[in-house]
């Protein structure tokens, strides 16, 4: 599972690699690749203090997804809802009123 991030600047969501590396420098916990392209361009720089609050939220996320996930239990003996039809309820005039509705 990967960290999803939240850009406090425009509001989207946003799913950086997962080494948070880019290849023109490292991803922002805070901003998405616009909002940090334009704030580089402005020469203003991510808020450390800013930035670990993102990256312990995102954690705290991914580990709140991962034991709701390990919880849920395995449905491998999946029966159906009711029992099949008998012979005798697949004939009948039933039948043929279902065939021409």
């Amino acid at each position: 599972m990967r960290f999803v991030f939240e850009c406090v600047e425009c509001g989207g969501h946003y799913l950086p690699p997962e080494d948070m590396v880019y290849p023109d420098g490292p991803a922002s916990p805070v901003w998405c690749t616009a909002c940090q392209s334009a704030k580089r361009a402005a020469g203003l720089r991510e808020d450390p203090l800013l930035a670990r609050v993102a990256l312990a939220a995102a954690r705290a996320a991914l580990a709140r997804r991962a034991a709701e996930a390990a919880e849920q239990p395995a449905r491998s003996d999946v029966r159906p809802s009711r029992p099949p039809r008998s012979r005798r309820a697949r004939s009948g005039p039933g039948v043929l009123r279902g065939r021409l509705g």
